[in-house]
């Protein structure tokens, strides 16, 4: 069964072709990095009108090594992510739909995180599977009994691990995405900066607003300045040494945030497979900490760790078999 799927849930345009939600016939993304690079940050208008300039000509080179007469069905994000973002995606695959009178499904963008692992693989997941996302967006623990049945065990209460990096880079006047140059700076410091890993009632919940808010504190004090200082006037008054230490000294605690709750997770559940997906899912140091306790953790490739649609095709190929089809005339967007 080949799936054309859809990605547009926040800044990457993606369209790609999967053959039994596995084998990657196709996989087209443009990326907005360098346009969003310019503010620090993803701005959601921009992002959505970005993607009506690129959909049409990503999804019809996604198609072409493939055709219509050989693809059937269509998968797009519909959930959660930014709501412009997400409307442009829907419009196009509800179009297509209709069209080319195919099948269409609704798919929800943290589940198909957790297939980007399967992409290229010939192994079937082992359930129960236990899955930590990671991204700018999503901070979740997800424990699932099978592709149908799962529960959301925990999830971010304010910023999602991948904006904290974001936010902490901006801080240090560092590059954005602030992922890789917070993990770059962060090579060249020492981790001698104590900084809090938040404690709340649900043991798999997660929180780093309060992490973000203590590096912003301890910038400040190396500084020499007072608290009502503003972040963005931080940068020029550290050291480079400085830079690096609270680089390396907030990757730190924010890994351990992660390592320890996917490890008190396992330690109850005992799943067969543990999976780490989703854009910092990338990082060497989150990969080096998990693989530490559980040698076996599968991670998608790198490829497939960022936003991309091959990862919603897959979700899509599973989700037929117990799934009723969207209505294309009648798609409901949930941006949170």
């Amino acid at each position: 069964m080949n799936i054309l799927g859809i990605e547009t849930s926040c800044d990457e345009t993606a369209a790609a072709i999967v053959k039994d939600g596995r084998e990657v016939l196709s996989n087209v993304v443009v990326s907005q990095i360098d346009i969003h690079a310019a503010t620090g940050g993803v701005i959601p208008e921009v992002a959505a009108r970005s993607h009506i300039e690129a959909i049409n000509a990503v999804v019809n080179q996604a198609v072409e090594p493939v055709g219509w007469a050989d693809i059937d069905a269509i998968a797009v994000t519909t959930h959660p992510g930014l709501i412009g973002s997400l409307m442009v995606g829907s419009l196009a695959a509800r179009t297509l739909a209709i069209t080319h009178d195919r099948t269409l499904y609704a798919i929800d963008h943290i589940l198909a995180h957790i297939y980007a692992a399967q992409l290229g693989q010939q192994d079937d997941y082992e359930f129960p599977l236990l899955a930590l996302v990671v991204s700018g967006g999503h901070t979740s623990l997800i424990l699932m009994h099978s592709h149908k049945n799962y529960e959301v065990l925990g999830q971010t209460r304010d910023d999602a691990v991948g904006e904290a990096f974001d936010k902490v880079a901006k801080i240090l006047g560092l590059p954005y995405p602030g992922g890789p140059s917070v993990a770059e700076a962060a090579r060249a410091g020492q981790s001698t900066i104590s900084l809090p890993i938040a404690k709340l009632e649900n043991p798999y919940d997660f929180s780093f607003s309060g992490l973000k808010t203590a590096v912003l504190r301890a910038a400040q004090k190396l500084a020499g300045v007072g608290l009502d200082t503003p972040s963005a006037d931080l940068a020029a008054k550290l050291t480079e040494q400085q830079k690096t230490d609270l680089a390396a000294s907030f990757q730190a605690t924010a890994i351990e945030t992660l390592a320890q709750k996917l490890h008190k997770a396992a330690e109850k559940y005992h799943p067969k497979q543990i999976i780490v997906a989703g854009g910092v899912a990338s990082s060497e140091a989150l990969r080096a900490a998990v693989h530490q306790t559980f040698p076996n953790a599968t991670f998608p490739a790198p490829e497939f760790s960022t936003d991309n649609a091959a990862m919603v095709a897959a979700r899509a190929y599973y989700e037929s078999e117990f799934t009723k089809p969207a209505d294309p005339y009648d798609v409901t967007l949930t941006p949170n």
